[in-house]
């Protein structure tokens, strides 16, 4: 018996990182996992993958931030399983640039895919967690919350993200649903080592200098941040709403 068992739970941005660690996470728990991306071939090859170990699984494509993807996505899932019982928001993207260098496209780039994501998303989920009374929705944050430089447009979608989940926590907390946030620290995925190719720094050189910021001594990686969510998303966590958990080895700020 998984604690999964008989529930549909969709991730979005599950093509890759965080998002595919994830599925798989939830996948082998017993969930029928909807792997929905910007790039549907990334989402099916995840699917695919899960399905040959055994698991259940359908691969999809959405663009977060287009209404009519993301209703498209949730009426799909709704007539092929009856609704969805977790939602993980995982889809993000960055633009790196220092404030003067910053183009406005950059930044509402940024701000739509995480913040206006996280949001037609979590609405489109609602709609049959509400009916059912119950569901679990986990929003991905980031320790760059917090502030980062040459991440202006990222640190305030991550934090906008923790308004967010605190938000719908109080709505939707009537109807027995729990809202959290997962905040990662530095995790070894695609995404941050293109942060090394913005700075002209080696692989090599710029994991040794993150190592040398944590606390425990190693990167994340992506199984990591999927075992909290895989906590928040269980019953396990039935007492846990509204909150920020960061995940990042130990460091402070």
């Amino acid at each position: 018996m998984g604690r999964f068992d008989g529930k549909v739970a969709v991730v979005t941005g599950g093509g890759q990182g965080i998002g595919r660690a994830t599925s798989a996470r939830l996948a082998s728990e017993g969930a029928l996992v909807v792997v929905a991306d910007i790039v549907p071939g990334a989402a099916q090859r995840v699917a695919f993958e899960l399905e040959s170990n055994g698991c259940r699984a359908l691969g999809l494509g959405c663009d977060v931030q287009d209404e009519v993807s993301v209703d498209n996505l949730f009426a799909e899932v709704a007539e092929r399983f009856s609704g969805v019982d977790i939602l993980v928001s995982n889809a993000g993207v960055t633009r790196d640039n220092l404030l003067h260098r910053m183009s406005v496209a950059e930044w509402d780039q940024v701000i739509l895919v995480h913040c206006r994501g996280a949001f037609l998303c979590s609405r489109a989920a609602a709609r049959t967690m509400v009916a059912r009374r119950a569901g679990k929705i986990v929003l991905l944050s980031s320790s760059s919350a917090l502030g980062n430089r040459g991440q202006a447009n990222y640190a305030t979608a991550k934090a906008g993200i923790q308004g967010l989940a605190r938000t719908l926590a109080l709505e939707l907390g009537p109807f027995n649903i729990n809202v959290n946030a997962v905040a990662p620290g530095f995790v070894d995925t695609a995404m941050t080592r293109a942060v090394a190719e913005r700075l002209h720094l080696s692989l090599e050189e710029f994991q040794r200098q993150a190592r040398e910021r944590i606390p425990l001594g190693r990167l994340g990686q992506p199984e990591d941040i999927a075992a909290v969510i895989s906590f928040m998303c269980s019953d396990d966590a039935s007492y846990v709403s509204g909150q920020v958990l960061y995940v990042n080895g130990g460091r402070p700020g």
